[in-house]
C-alpha cells in the first residue's frame, strides 16, 4: 500500500526507475492472458508501478478495477489506476474511489476525460443520484474533490502535454504557453507527480521540462515530472497514435519508418533503436534536477519491444541474490510435493526452508523443455527443438524462473519466448481477440475522434438516408477526409477495389471496412506487399457493411443457398444485441458448426512460419459490433435531441445490421464483388 512519491523519495539520487501502463482487455480471453503477462513483465522488468487506465465517462469502471485488483492484491505491485471525471455522476466517482482504497490502491492519475457533455448524455428520467455532475469540468475539480473526501490518504498524480494539449477552442491551438496556467492550478491544488502524454520529439520535452522547472511560480521545482513513452508497435499504429494525441514525430525519426514501413518486424526493430535514443538522451536532459529519473511506457499491453527498450538502456534495477533467489521459490514453491507410495514428504526431509533448498536442488539440464529431447550420438542434431548431445543434456540449465531467463521469454527468446509473445503484431481489430492487445489502441467506448464542430463542418446535417450514401460515396472518392468509422484516408489497396465499394455504398450498404483478394503477390510490392522481403503473401476478398434489416434478410437467405454457403463465411449482429453467423446457421442441413476462424491475410517468407496478421472471428466481430452501433448514437447526439439528423441517425440504428462476409476464393478476385453487385 505504498505511495509513488514515497517510493520515488526512497530511491538513490542518480537512480531510474521504470512505471508500466495497461489497459483492461475487450474480452475475456484477453483478460486471463493479461494475467500471465503482466507477472512475466513485473518479474523481468520490476516496475516501480503500474498504471491501468480508466475509459471516459467510466465506461470501462468494472474493468479496470478487475485489472487493478490483478495488479495490486494478486501480483503485489504498486498500482496507480487512472480516474476521469467527466461526464460521470459524483456517485461513480465516489463508488471508484472508495474501490481503490478497498484495494489498497494509493495513487490515483486524476484526468478529465472527454469535453463535458451532460445535456447529451442526461437521462431525465434517471434517478437523481446517477446523473452526471456538472461541477466536474477539468482534472482539478477531480483532484479538489480527492483531496476534500480523502485527504492525503491518495498520492495523486496529474496529465501534461510537453508540446501542449491540443485544443482546438483556443486560438493558438496546440501550446505549452496556454496549458501552463491551468497546469500550475492543478498541481498546487494537490497533485503529487506529473506523468507526460507520449512524444518522440525530444526537444520539445527538453523545453518543457526546462520551463517547469524555472518557471517563477515554484509549482514544478522538486514535483516528479514523469515523460511518457510509447514503443512504436507497427507503422500503422504510431501514424494513427501521434495522429490522435497530436505528438509530433520529428521528420528524421519519420524517415526511418518511412524506409521499412511494409515490414512489421523492421518497423519494431527500428522503433527499439529510436526509444532507447530518445531514453538516452531523456536521461541527459533530467539530468539537471536532482533526484531519481522516470520513464512511463504506454506498453498497449504488449511486452517484446518494451523488455528490449528497458534492457538495453539499463532502466531494469539490479537484483541481489536474495531476490533472485526469491524469484525462484516464488514459483517452485507451487510444485506438487513428490508423494512415494502414497506417502505426502512434505513435512519431512523432502522440503528444506528456502536457502538450503536453494542451494541442493539439483538443476534442470538443458533438455528441461515442455517436453522431453531425445539424446542422440553418433551425427549432428538435425531436429535442436526436441533431440540433444549427451554432453548438452548434461549442462546444467539456470532455473528456469530466473529474472534473467524470464526477460527472456519476454524479448521471444526460444519455445516460450515465442509462446509467451505469440501476438507481438497486433492489427488492430483485425488481431486475433485472445491477445490482451486486441482492439484500436484508443481505449473503450464509440468515439468519433472529432470535436462537435469538426463532425457538422465534415458531415452536414443528414435528414434522408440519401445523404449518409453520399458521405460514404464521398470518401471513397477522397472527397471526404473522414467518416464516424473511420478517421483515415484509403490506403492504396482498397483503392483497387474502390468501383465496388462505391457501388456497394450508393444503393445505402454502408461499407466499414473491405480488402481486395491477393494470391500470391511479392512482399515487395508496393500496393498489397509487406513483411520481410522475398516473400509471398495471400489475401482472401471480405467486406464489413450495414445495411437496412428488410435487405439483410434477401441477402441472408441468399447466402445459405447451396450454390453460396461453402464459399463463405459471415457475421452479422444488430444494435439490438441479435447475432446470426454461417457457423450458426450450419447450412441445408441446418447443424450448428464450431465457431469458425478466418485468417484472412498471411505470408509466407523465408526461414519463418507462416504469419497470419489479420483474424475475423465471431469473438472479434461481436466486440467490435457493440462499438460499431455505439459510434452510430455518438454522431446522432452532435446534433441534439429530437432533431432531424437525430431522429434519422437513431432510426438508422434501430433498423440496420452491421454484417462481415469473406469469400474464401483468394483466386479469384472479383467472387466477393460478384456475389453482391450481381
Amino acid at each position: 500500500m505504498e505511495k509513488i512519491t514515497d517510493k520515488i523519495a526512497a530511491l538513490p539520487a542518480d537512480s531510474n526507475y521504470v512505471s508500466l501502463e495497461f489497459f483492461p482487455p475487450k474480452t475475456t480471453m484477453g483478460f486471463s492472458n493479461l494475467r500471465d503477462r503482466l507477472d512475466r513483465m513485473a518479474r523481468a522488468l520490476r516496475p516501480l508501478f503500474v498504471n491501468v487506465t480508466w475509459g471516459a465517462g467510466g465506461s470501462t469502471a468494472t474493468k479496470s478495477l478487475e485489472l487493478a485488483e490483478i495488479c495490486q492484491r494478486e501480483l503485489n505491485l504498486t498500482t496507480c489506476l487512472h480516474l476521469t471525471c467527466t461526464n460521470m455522476s459524483r456517485k461513480l466517482i465516489d463508488r471508484a474511489l472508495e474501490d481503490a482504497k478497498a484495494l489498497g490502491i494509493r495513487n490515483i492519475l486524476a484526468l478529465r476525460g472527454d469535453p463535458p457533455r451532460a445535456a447529451e448524455y442526461q437521462d431525465p428520467n434517471e434517478n437523481p443520484e446517477d446523473a452526471i455532475d456538472e461541477t466536474f469540468t477539468w482534472a482539478i475539480d477531480l483532484v479538489r474533490y480527492i483531496r476534500k473526501t480523502h485527504g492525503d490518504y491518495f498520492c495523486i498524480g496529474v496529465a501534461a502535454y510537453p508540446e501542449g494539449h491540443a485544443d482546438e477552442s483556443h486560438p493558438l491551438g496546440q501550446s505549452l504557453e496556454h496549458d501552463l496556467p491551468y497546469l500550475v492550478d492543478k498541481t498546487l491544488a494537490g497533485a503529487d507527480f506529473i506523468m507526460t502524454q507520449l512524444f518522440f520529439d525530444t526537444e520539445a520535452y527538453d523545453k518543457f521540462e526546462r520551463t517547469l522547472r524555472e518557471h517563477p511560480s515554484g509549482a514544478f521545482k522538486t514535483i516528479p515530472i514523469i515523460p511518457g513513452l510509447m514503443p512504436i508497435q507497427s507503422y500503422q499504429m504510431i501514424k494513427r497514435t501521434t495522429k490522435l494525441s497530436h505528438a509530433k514525430i520529428p521528420d528524421v525519426i519519420m524517415s526511418r519508418l518511412d524506409a521499412v514501413k511494409k515490414d512489421d518486424e523492421k518497423v519494431k526493430s527500428v522503433g527499439v533503436d529510436i526509444l532507447c535514443e530518445i531514453v538516452e538522451r531523456v536521461k541527459d536532459i533530467t539530468s539537471r534536477t536532482s533526484g531519481a529519473t522516470g520513464f512511463h511506457f504506454y506498453t498497449l499491453n504488449l511486452e517484446k519491444a518494451v523488455s528490449f527498450i528497458i534492457e538495453r538502456t539499463d532502466l531494469i534495477p539490479p537484483t541481489t541474490p536474495t531476490e533472485e533467489e526469491a524469484v525462484v521459490e516464488d514459483i517452485t514453491s507451487r510444485i506438487p510435493t513428490l508423494q512415494v507410495n502414497g506417502s505426502d514428504h512434505e513435512h519431512e526431509h523432502v522440503r528444506r526452508t528456502s536457502r538450503e533448498d536453494s542451494r541442493s536442488r539439483r538443476q534442470s539440464n538443458v533438455s528441461s523443455e515442455n517436453r522431453n529431447r531425445v539424446i542422440i550420438s553418433g551425427r549432428p542434431v538435425s531436429h535442436p527443438e526436441y533431440e540433444a548431445t549427451s554432453a548438452e543434456a548434461s549442462i546444467p540449465a539456470e532455473p528456469i524462473n530466473s529474472r534473467s531467463n524470464t526477460l527472456a521469454i519476454s524479448e521471444g527468446e526460444g519455445v516460450l519466448g515465442r509462446e509467451a509473445t505469440w501476438d507481438d503484431f497486433p492489427n488492430g481489430r483485425w488481431g486475433d481477440a485472445r491477445s490482451p492487445a486486441y482492439g484500436e489502441i484508443d481505449g473503450y467506448g464509440p468515439s468519433l475522434h472529432v470535436s462537435h464542430a469538426q463532425a457538422v463542418g465534415l458531415w452536414g446535417y443528414p435528414t434522408r438516408r440519401e445523404d449518409i450514401n453520399d458521405l460514404f460515396v464521398r470518401h471513397l472518392k477522397g472527397e471526404l477526409a473522414a467518416i464516424p468509422w473511420s478517421e483515415e484516408e484509403l490506403n492504396e489497396e482498397t483503392k483497387t477495389i474502390t468501383d465496388q465499394l462505391v457501388r456497394l455504398n450508393s444503393k445505402g450498404w454502408w461499407t466499414v471496412a473491405s480488402q481486395p483478394a491477393v494470391n500470391g503477390i511479392r512482399s515487395s510490392d508496393p500496393i498489397f506487399g509487406w513483411g520481410p522481403q522475398q516473400g509471398f503473401v495471400f489475401q482472401k476478398a471480405f467486406v464489413e457493411f450495414f445495411i437496412p434489416s428488410a435487405e439483410w434478410k434477401v441477402l441472408y437467405e441468399k447466402l445459405q443457398s447451396s450454390e453460396v454457403q461453402n464459399t463463405v463465411c459471415f457475421y452479422a449482429a444488430n444494435a439490438a444485441g441479435d447475432f446470426v453467423s454461417s457457423d450458426l446457421t450450419g447450412g441445408l442441413a441446418g447443424e450448428v458448426k464450431e465457431s469458425s476462424t478466418n485468417a484472412v491475410t498471411w505470408g509466407v517468407f523465408p526461414g519463418k512460419e507462416i504469419i497470419t496478421p489479420t483474424i475475423i472471428e465471431e469473438v472479434s466481430f461481436r466486440a467490435w459490433s457493440e462499438e460499431a452501433f455505439g459510434i452510430f448514437g455518438e454522431w446522432a447526439q452532435v446534433y441534439g435531441k429530437g432533431s432531424g439528423s437525430e431522429k434519422l441517425l437513431e432510426k438508422a440504428k434501430a433498423d440496420t445490421w452491421l454484417v462481415n462476409i469473406i469469400h474464401h476464393d483468394y483466386v479469384d478476385k472479383d467472387a466477393l464483388w460478384n456475389l453482391l453487385l450481381d
